[in-house]
């Protein structure tokens, strides 16, 4: 019942995009998203190249090889069975035959990556048998980036526990600098990491922990042999991710800052403005769009991020997105609020989640100041705690 009802969305979606169907391929489990997408896991090895067509009317077409002839047997539609490739050939024209313009995983100029799963060979095939390949960025959003009720709540549940962690995460190193004890970058993602695993929260890498002009470096990690000790004066940002160890659920994602001691040095303080006042840019510029009922696409969400940075003579100093989506994985599939690494032209849409993450980083020092946004229907809501102020840690 499951399966028809979502065939049925599938279909009015093709329909609504002037699409003549979706041709899902993979070999290997090269594409994780057909299976995300299609909602089955094959019960055997994928060995063999199989497809599965949707049309925008009509029932589907499952073609796979005789040696894996069940693979596709949890969804529906007629079955085609190949064994060389000529027959392939033959199964794939008779399937598409009629249709003039199809949706795979793909991404013209690899402009959005993660979608761009076929590979260039089949792209050509598909295109010799007289079809036009459109990428299904858009599709692949409204069918597995947006979130159930269900992960909504989930998110939120961990938000809560990240939230906590944090704090704590920052009190833990200042008392140790209020007691003259030794505290490390890796000692405080340790502690993290802990804390996670106390509050049944899982994370798949991270956290990062960093000080100084390890800040600078967005992707920074602590390590045994790069974990740096923090130390009064020092500006300590930490970017943590996690989210409930339950199927299904979603992320929660956040960035705060800190100053090791009373108060912050002007340079600091201006450049933590300068970035909270990006971030801010970001949230009313979604916030009124959803409520106005306007159409919003992430590099919208960029400009607004990076024309405030931009404006305080700080560009060159903010070199990535503004944002990325937010799901199972922690870097999702739906649109990323990006301007600058790809120009995202895909619509910000209800029931999707995203990060809003502007930062300055500069040769000394880092700032960055990340929450997650969740679209409803009529508003846009900020998930978690917003940070105001630099957190004054062991002052």
């Amino acid at each position: 019942m499951e399966q028809t009802l979502r065939l049925t969305a599938m279909q009015a979606e093709l329909r609504e995009q002037g699409l003549d169907g979706w041709l899902f391929f993979d070999h290997h489990q090269r594409d994780p998203l057909a299976y995300r997408v299609l909602r089955f896991q094959p019960a055997q090895q994928v060995t063999r190249r199989w497809y599965y067509f949707v049309p925008a009317e009509g029932q589907p077409v499952r073609i796979v090889h005789r040696i894996e002839s069940h693979v596709l047997d949890p969804l529906p539609g007629s079955l085609v069975a190949y064994a060389g490739w000529s027959a392939q050939r033959a199964a794939l024209a008779s399937c598409l035959s009629g249709s003039k313009r199809i949706a795979m995983q793909y991404s013209a100029d690899c402009a959005v990556p993660y979608v761009a799963m076929v590979d260039a060979g089949t792209v050509e095939l598909i295109r010799s048998l007289g079809v036009e390949v459109a990428s299904s960025a858009d599709l692949v959003q409204i069918f597995e980036a947006t979130w159930t009720a269900e992960q909504f709540q989930q998110h939120r549940q961990a938000g809560v526990l990240v939230d906590a962690i944090r704090r704590s995460a920052f009190q833990f190193a200042g008392d140790r600098l209020r007691q003259g004890q030794t505290v490390g970058e890796i000692d405080v993602q340790r502690f993290i990491l802990e804390a996670f695993d106390r509050e049944g929260l899982f994370t798949d890498h991270g956290p990062i922990v960093a000080v100084n002009d390890h800040a600078s470096d967005p992707h920074y990690e602590p390590s045994p042999e790069k974990s740096r000790l923090i130390q009064k004066g020092d500006l300590l940002l930490i970017d943590l991710w996690a989210k409930l160890r339950q199927p299904g659920a979603v992320y929660y994602d956040i960035t705060w800052t800190g100053y090791c001691g009373a108060v912050p040095p002007d340079r600091m303080q201006n450049v933590f403005r300068v970035v909270t006042g990006a971030r801010d840019a970001a949230i009313n510029r979604v916030q009124s769009a959803i409520s106005g009922h306007q159409p919003l696409f992430g590099f919208q969400v960029d400009d607004a991020a990076r024309g405030h940075i931009q404006a305080a003579g700080l560009e060159e100093y903010f070199f990535h997105r503004t944002g990325h989506s937010i799901g199972e994985d922690v870097h999702g599939t739906g649109a990323n609020m990006d301007n600058l690494e790809t120009h995202d032209e895909r619509r910000v849409i209800p029931s999707t989640c995203f990060s809003i993450e502007p930062g300055v980083y500069l040769p000394e020092f880092g700032v960055r100041s990340e929450i997650n946004m969740f679209i409803g229907l009529d508003e846009a809501v900020v998930t978690g705690e917003i940070q105001r102020e630099m957190v004054i840690v062991g002052g």
